[in-house]
């Protein structure tokens, strides 16, 4: 991971993993004061925030409306998604009485953006089902202010962020120590804290803090260290984006269920344990993340929530107590794999930040007094799976060693896609520049 983190820095397409540039140079500190706005646009619903934030890392107060975007729009020109979205937040506006003066908004939108600075990027192509041709390669900040101003609004994007990097945010808003974030839900990424310095390719960058979040893309990260099976290759080999995401189809919610139904699909063929069963098990996707997760956390002595799943969901009637342990065992084997592999891949960010006990970690603050990290992680998987949590904890200490892991927490934070673009937003706005706000908020230590 850290061999490919260097390589995605030294030049772009120099590596798998993309290390896109953010031009967030400046993080929330818990100093931050006022009423701000955030769009997160990610998805087939998009939502509308206002959140008034207090000193001391105080959130007072938040309103939040969540509205599904119709699916010809989804598929329409660009002036009609962005009018709608624009509208919505004109509608959200009324009866607000903070509306003197020109609004900072916070741009969460989760779609492959090439950034051009902290408050503009063009749209590389759209995923989840979107396909509005005349959006690609063009600055979506500025189409979405194009539409704000014809619905008369005197708001404008002052951060366009994705949601890990909201995360992050969130996560510093709350905690001073957190060097980076990570989502752990249907799809998966991070992003961390890197020093300008480091950014090679691009040399001359200037930065107020010296420092500048690097948006990872990890989700596409490979190597040939990766323990890959024939299962892999399968899953690889049935999905619309063939040799991408490899990381990603062996870790995150979308695919666990998927490769476990590959794995009974396997066995059903060589075997006579699920009887007469293949013709069920060879539907994709049959078998999604949260049944794999509820077979693992069966605990009741005959597994009969186990029993249920593969009765009504995969149709096999009458299978034995000795087929619905192994069951279980399968996924189990899947769910501590992937935990795992992301655990590795947050030691290999901290590796990367000098962070994990190997040398670097005491950073002048006297011998054996390691530096306190926070990584903000987010995402049903890790929220919602307590087996995979337990295993992904697990993992990180057996990496780190128990006196490295003691210093490593992993705060879970929710929703940066939306308070925590907010957020941004109220760090990036031109009108707390000019008041002096505090923004040197990355404190980097020569090691």
């Amino acid at each position: 991971m850290v061999v490919e983190m260097h390589a995605g820095l030294a030049s772009d397409g120099g590596s798998k993993l993309k290390m896109l540039l953010t031009f967030v140079d400046a993080l929330p500190s818990g100093s931050e004061e006022g009423v701000y706005y955030s769009i997160d646009l990610g998805g087939t619903n998009f939502r509308v925030l206002r959140v008034q934030v207090g000193a001391g890392s105080v959130i007072v107060n938040q309103k939040v409306e969540q509205q599904p975007i119709p699916e010809e729009l989804t598929k329409g020109t660009s002036e009609g998604l962005f009018n709608f979205v624009a509208l919505a937040l004109k509608n959200f506006l009324e009866g607000e009485d903070d509306q003197d003066g020109k609004m900072a908004l916070g741009f969460t939108f989760s779609f492959p953006v090439r950034q051009i600075s902290v408050s503009s990027g063009s749209l590389i192509r759209w995923t989840k089902g979107f396909s509005i041709r005349d959006t690609v390669g063009r600055d979506v900040a500025q189409c979405l202010n194009e539409a704000l101003a014809n619905c008369g609004l005197n708001v404008r994007v002052t951060a366009l962020v994705n949601d890990t990097v909201g995360t992050l945010a969130l996560g510093h808003y709350y905690d001073e120590d957190t060097v980076a974030a990570v989502i752990i839900g249907s799809g998966t990424n991070a992003c961390y804290i890197e020093r300008t310095d480091a950014i090679i390719k691009c040399q001359g960058l200037l930065t107020n803090s010296g420092g500048m979040v690097v948006n990872m893309e990890w989700g596409n990260f490979w190597s040939s260290h990766l323990p890959r099976t024939p299962y892999d290759i399968l899953l690889d080999d049935e999905t619309h984006n063939r040799n991408d995401q490899g990381f990603e189809k062996m870790i995150s919610g979308m695919y666990l269920g998927e490769i476990a139904r590959l794995v009974f699909h396997r066995m059903a063929q060589e075997s006579d344990v699920f009887g007469d069963a293949a013709d069920s098990l060879s539907n994709p996707f049959i078998l999604s993340t949260p049944f794999l997760a509820a077979i693992r956390e069966d605990d009741s002595p005959d597994l009969s929530e186990v029993r249920r799943i593969l009765q009504e969901h995969l149709k096999i009637p009458d299978a034995p107590l000795k087929t619905r342990r192994l069951v279980v065992k399968v996924c189990d084997i899947v769910t501590r794999r992937a935990a795992r592999l992301a655990a590795a891949g947050i030691v290999g960010i901290l590796k990367k930040l000098g962070r994990d006990g190997s040398g670097a970690a005491s950073s002048g603050r006297g011998r054996g007094q390691p530096r306190r990290t926070v990584v903000a992680i987010e995402g049903g998987l890790y929220q919602g799976y307590p087996v995979f949590r337990e295993y992904l904890d697990e993992a990180l200490v057996e990496i780190l060693g128990e006196e490295v892991a003691r210093n490593v927490t992993l705060r879970v934070t929710e929703d940066g896609s939306g308070v925590g673009a907010a957020l941004l937003a109220a760090v990036h706005s031109s009108n707390r520049q000019q008041q002096g706000g505090n923004l040197l908020m990355f404190h980097f230590e020569s090691s």
